[in-house]
Formats: C-alpha cells, structure tokens, sequence
C-alpha cells in the first residue's frame, strides 16, 4: 500500500472505533486478533456511546465523505441484506455534504466548455443551488435565449478518492467474506462490485444526459411525468446543463397541501408512473428518493411529478417483465403454486427445484401478510419477501430485479406519505391485467401483426422471387438426392460383391488346407490359387 492509502485507511479505521463500529464485527477466529487489537487502542474509544448503532454508522459515513455517503445510500436498499435498524439508518442520508468553491467549479465548467462561461451564459451564481456526493449543482441562464438553467459539474479531482477507497472497500469485502459465515448470501464483494458500477457510471454525465433525454421522450406530453430538458451541445462527461425547473420536494406534506395539491391523484400518479416505465417503456428511473423527485406548481388539482437525477436507471428484458407481471398476479391472487413455477420456468431458480417444497416455502411467508386488508399490504415488501424465500432455495441475486425493488420502495414509501389510505394494489392491480393481455390474449397477435407488418410490406415485392428461387433449390436438391441414393445403391452393390467374393476364396483356402492332406493333394494348390484370386476381385471390388 502507498503511504497516501495507509493514510486513508488509518483515517477510516479511526473514524469507525470512534463511532464504536467494531460492534458490526462477530465473533470469528479470523477476528479476535483485531478484536484484541481494539480493546488495546485506549485513545480511539467509541465517542457515542449513547447513540444506537445504525445511527452511529451512518454518521460515520457520513464523516468519511462523499463516496462513502453513497455507499451508505446503496446498503439502504439492500433490506435483504440488513436488518431494519440498520437500514432505515443508512436511508436517512442524504445528498446534501458540504459544497466545493464555487470559482473552482466555474473553472471546471470552462474547462469542459472549452471558454469563459459567459461566453455561453448570463447571471451565473457563484453560490451553489445544491451540493451532492459526486456533483455540484449552480444556476444561470442562456444568452442566446434567456432560458433559465442548471449547470451540473462533477467534483474535481474526485476519481482519485473513489478509486482509493474502492481498493480499502474491496480488502474489506474480501476480509468479510471469509469471516462472516453467511458470507455466501451477502456477497460482500458483489455488493462493493455492484457499488463501483454505478458510481462509475455516474462520474460520466454524459450518461446522465442520454437517460434524462430518453426519459423524457418516453412521457412527451404526459400529465403524469416532466423531465427537465437536457441541453446536449453543452454537455460532456464532466459536465451537464439542463432546464432550470421550479417545484415542491416531493416529501415537503406541508408545502404541498398549501399549494392545495390533490395528494390521492398524486400518489395514484406516482404508482402509475412506476409501471408505465416499469412494463411499457422497459426503462425506469431508479433513483427515485425524495430528493430527486418534486411537484410542480401549477395545475395542483391536476398535479404533475417532476423527475431529476437520472444518473440510474434500470431496465427489464421483456421475459423478465412478463414473469414479473404474471408473479404479482399469482401472488395478489393467492397462487402460491404459480408463483412457484413462475420462479423456475424464468430460470431466477435452478430447474431441479422442488416446486412443491418451494410452494410451501412461499405460502408459510406470504399467508400471513394477506391476514391484513389489502391496503395496509406493502407492495415493496411483498416483493422483498418474496425474493429472500427464492434465495433459499439458490435464486442468484438479480441485479435488474434488485433496482426495481428499490424503486418501488421508494415510489410506494412516497406514495404512502402522501396518502396514508393508498391501496397500491389496487391502482397496480388493473394495470398490470391490462398489459397482461396486450401480451398474451388476442389483442397481442394484432399488436405483433402491426409490429410486423412494415418488414412484410417490403419483403412483399420481392415474395414472387424468393418463391421461384425456393422451387428451384427445392428442385435441385431433389436431384442431388436422387443422385446420392443411386450412388447409395451402388455402393451396397459393390459392398454385396464383395462380401461374397471374399467369402469363395476363404472357402477355397480353406479346402486347399484339407486337400493337402488327402488323396487330392495335386488339387490343393489350384484351390489356394483360385481362393487368393477372389481374393483380390473382392478387394478390387471394394477400392471402386
């Protein structure tokens, strides 16, 4: 290790006995050297010792920095991986950490614009308007339009810190993973792996860009959704500039019932927006926390979400969206056995599963759920008990399926702050029988006739041709299989020949031996010659 990274590990380590984090590690033969160690270190006492541990690890994160900030906002959607009172912890944390100098980030603009930043933009805000683990965000309008905007930078000189923490995250995970018995489940190291992937992808803003447009394209004219517009000739990896948009923060209950929102049509919205990414567009925002989600202004009887922040986001494959559909279908519908079968036929578990066992399994979970009204059952959470039952029995953990379940914890927590009384299933409910049967009854043959029917328009022309060149391929084949079977007979021909040629030689041979003996001794020779003579028609027969 470099001198620079013994002194970040030093730092992190302090930082964590300082906030008594040694709790979180068990009691294992590969952790009493280190427990000892600790009891040893009389100066690195644990400083909150009033404070419960899920609280003191995320103040911890919090300390550490940025990256380890996001760290902490990724562990608090794995609920299937942490107990509740760490993970409604680490779900408390937030995007906002102490803003970076306002020049230095002007200088970072221009250097991605490749000029002074009045060139392009007036009344440029020094002051930042929001400050988060990766970016900074500042405010301007452009000059040629006067169109107010956001201009979003990436941190400087952030890569190096991520990557020398990624390396102290990896030592860890790998340390954890050998100490922990139930290493196997958690994946410390995937879970650092799955990490590093998307905070990587959220260091290029270029990516960011492509999602927001994309998002934006796919709810054009909607009264549901609004994705700021994003401003592609002056965005690049470290740098994005987007419509400047005004609203109320999503979790802002009070704000929003003073601009007299309708709060029931707003989460009924919020549910609607899930799965119309979720099922028809197979593109959805999977960063949907308070933070990046506001209400606009206008229209609160007729309220319209706004959508920011689309560094993340996930996507299905349609067989995953038809399994998925059809899973909460059978589930909602009592079919334990479905469900089941469902699991296998999608491969999320191995095809030598017993269904009935894992029938059973699924039922002794979600029985008692059902117990209570419909409306107090957690969509989120009937999906989170749903997988850690598959886990049981070897569902490998599906990264796609892992964003969606965060998202809709997230969309179904916000759905629920806003009114109380929301019955997600059955706003969900007729949504997901109506794409059902766009894919499977009669209305998905004439959707797949009209999705077709362009490729058949221009393949119709050339119809006449490819049918007389098929007729005269089928013709020729039909020749060249006559020929083989000729040259089949032939052959077994020859090879009967043959056979019976070598067979009156051996004969011949055979009674030259015995002539040999006998009275007919002067015979004996003949015999052999003629024998070795058919001998040889046979073999000639078979070199043809």
């Amino acid at each position: 290790m470099t001198p620079s990274e013994i002194k970040r590990l030093y730092r992190i380590i302090k930082v964590q006995l300082e906030y008594g984090l040694d709790e979180l590690m068990p009691t294992h033969q590969l952790t009493k050297a280190p427990l000892l160690a600790r009891k040893s270190l009389f100066w690195m006492k644990n400083k909150h010792p009033e404070k419960p541990l899920g609280e003191r690890l995320r103040l911890a994160l919090q300390e550490l920095g940025p990256v380890w900030i996001k760290f902490g906002q990724m562990m608090s959607t794995r609920r299937d991986l942490f107990p509740p009172h760490i993970a409604d912890q680490l779900a408390l944390l937030q995007d906002q950490v102490s803003p970076f100098d306002g020049h230095l980030a002007k200088s970072q603009m221009e250097l991605a614009l490749g000029g002074p930043v009045e060139q392009w933009f007036d009344d440029f805000d020094i002051e930042p308007l929001a400050s988060a683990s990766i970016a900074q965000v500042h405010t301007a309008k452009l000059k040629e339009t006067g169109q107010e905007v956001v201009l979003k930078v990436i941190r400087p000189d952030i890569r190096p810190v991520i990557d020398a923490d990624l390396k102290l995250m990896y030592r860890l995970a790998r340390i954890v993973s050998k100490a922990l018995p139930d290493a196997r489940r958690l994946k410390p190291v995937e879970v650092v792996r799955e990490y590093e992937k998307t905070l990587l992808d959220e260091l290029d803003l270029r990516r960011e860009a492509a999602n927001a447009i994309q998002l934006r394209r796919n709810f054009e004219g909607s009264e549901e959704l609004y994705v700021p517009e994003v401003m592609p000739d002056f965005s690049s990896e470290s740098l994005m500039v987007s419509e400047r948009i005004y609203g109320i923060q999503v979790s802002d209950i009070p704000a929003l019932e003073a601009n007299g929102t309708n709060m029931k049509l707003l989460a009924e919205r919020g549910v609607s927006v899930f799965f119309t990414q979720v099922f028809r567009d197979s593109f959805f925002h999977a960063d949907m926390h308070p933070g990046n989600v506001f209400v606009s202004y206008e229209h609160p009887d007729n309220p319209l979400w706004i959508g920011l922040d689309c560094g993340i986001v996930g996507a299905l494959s349609s067989g995953d969206k038809r399994y998925l559909a059809e899973n909460f279908l059978a589930f909602f519908n009592r079919d334990y056995r479905k469900v089941a079968e469902l699991h296998v036929d999608s491969g999320w578990v191995p095809t030598d599963t017993n269904v009935d066992e894992f029938e059973f399994a699924i039922r002794t979970v979600c029985e008692p759920i059902f117990a209570k009204p419909l409306c107090e059952i957690s969509f989120g959470h009937v999906l989170l008990n749903l997988f850690n039952t598959a886990r049981r029995f070897n569902m490998e953990v599906q990264p796609q399926l892992v964003l969606l379940q965060k998202t809709l914890l997230y969309v179904e927590g916000l759905g629920r702050q806003l009114y109380p009384q929301l019955d997600l299933w059955e706003t969900a409910k007729p949504f997901l029988e109506k794409w059902m049967a766009n894919q499977v009854g009669p209305q998905a043959v004439i959707n797949g006739i009209k999705q077709r029917a362009p490729f058949w328009a221009e393949k119709l022309p050339e119809l006449p041709e490819l049918l007389y060149d098929s007729l005269k391929q089928s013709k020729a084949m039909n020749q060249r299989m006559d020929m083989l079977y000729q040259g089949y007979r032939e052959t077994k021909r020859q090879q009967g020949t043959g056979k019976f040629l070598f067979g009156v030689g051996a004969t011949l041979i055979v009674c030259s031996a015995i002539l040999l003996e006998g009275p007919y001794h002067q015979l004996s020779g003949l015999s052999g010659a003629v024998g070795i003579t058919f001998w040889l028609l046979s073999w000639r027969t078979y070199r043809r």
